[in-house]
């Protein structure tokens, strides 16, 4: 679940490491309070741009492939963070928003995670994100998407992500095509987080992105097969607080195998009850269900304990929705992104098949968990 209260955690470690260590401090006391969103129509393609007037906004992407002859799995997440206590200064070397991001290859053949990081402030041509797009810049990584048309189609309806990574022991070049149209969470387009009103952000989604490119590990460039690879990708923005009560959150998204869209969360508190749960369901033709806060339910059946970091993580789930009941199971237990050099963020976040009640494979996708090795604090 790409809770809003997860990008302002992680940003006061990563202004520290940015370089910007008075303002993480200060940005542990938020000038003004949370303010409820309010209902509107998005309008595309400039809500694909980033929205810098609202805090906290990322553009996440995860999906798996064939290549070379075996399954990987990809994460690319890039994140944008209003600073608030710079917003008054005139200076063009005051630190505005931040821009970082994360990805990952997870090797499942090799059995093994490779992640890498980037962060930046915004400006002088280092790092950027367009407001009339999706049009990302951070150092040597980008996300730009672009126009797919057809049958007459108005722009920003289909749409073609191109992503570049240049990571220290892995490099994405990744085109990820829409096969569907986009999926609004929530009340068409905005996504209750949390029991008050001002929990909530904006939020769609793209299920079921073709896949193609290449990845390269080491030396070796591996590129996609044909017909193999399906993504999913979340943009989501809000000016939203964590539940005070909240330490951590569960979430799944899943591309199923008949062309349908699950979405399912909850955040959490210490005990492990939830504070707040949703997601959606889009079977194949366009028909979207909602899910309603009482009616998921996250059960953990196994857990995975890091060797990395001592943290113990659920990696088998069983959750319950309105459509029924599914298991979650990693497809690797050891895909924990320690991101501590960067973001402050130790986390679990990898690649699942979802089977049905009858213990059948109807979907492949990514589970997100945070908060399990310590709570989530402003």
């Amino acid at each position: 679940m790409h809770s809003p209260a997860r990008r302002h955690w992680m940003l006061a470690s990563s202004l520290q490491a940015a370089g910007l260590g008075a303002l993480g401090q200060g940005l542990l006391l938020w000038p003004r309070a949370a303010q409820a969103l309010s209902a509107r129509a998005l309008s595309f393609p400039r809500d694909h741009g980033s929205h810098p007037e609202l805090r906290t906004e990322w553009w996440y992407i995860t999906g798996h492939v064939q290549a070379a002859g075996q399954p990987w799995g990809f994460q690319v997440t890039f994140f944008r963070s209003r600073v608030d206590v710079t917003q008054g200064l005139q200076s063009a070397f005051a630190a505005k928003q931040l821009l970082f991001a994360h990805a990952a290859v997870t090797d499942l053949r090799g059995g093994k995670l490779m992640h890498d990081q980037r962060i930046a402030r915004a400006g002088f041509g280092v790092a950027r994100a367009s407001e009339t797009d999706t049009d990302i810049r951070l150092q040597d990584w980008s996300l730009v998407r672009s126009d797919l048309y057809a049958n007459g189609q108005t722009p920003g309806a289909d749409s073609r992500y191109t992503a570049r990574i240049e990571a220290s022991a892995f490099r994405l070049q990744l085109e990820l095509d829409s096969t569907q149209p986009l999926l609004l969470q929530g009340q068409q387009g905005l996504s209750r987080k949390g029991p008050d009103a001002g929990q909530a952000s904006y939020y769609y989604s793209q299920p079921q992105l073709a896949v193609s490119g290449s990845i390269t590990v080491g030396a070796e460039r591996m590129a996609v097969a044909s017909g193999t690879g399906r993504a999913w990708m979340d943009h989501e923005w809000s000016e939203t607080l964590m539940h005070p009560d909240v330490v951590g959150w569960d979430w799944i998204g899943m591309n199923l195998q008949d062309g349908g869209a699950l979405t399912a969360f909850r955040l959490r508190r210490a005990d492990g009850s939830a504070v707040w749960a949703g997601g959606s369901l889009r079977v194949p033709g366009g028909a979207v269900q909602v899910f309603n806060a009482d009616t998921v339910t996250f059960t953990p059946e196994r857990w995975w304990t890091s060797p990395a970091s001592g943290v113990r993580y659920p990696v088998q789930w069983r959750v319950q929705t309105p459509v029924g009941t599914y298991q979650v199971q990693a497809l690797l237990d050891n895909q924990e992104l320690d991101s501590s050099g960067s973001t402050g963020a130790i986390y679990w976040e990898g690649l699942c098949d979802l089977l049905n009640a009858a213990g059948e494979p109807v979907g492949r996708g990514y589970l997100e968990l945070t908060g399990y090795g310590k709570p989530l604090r402003l």
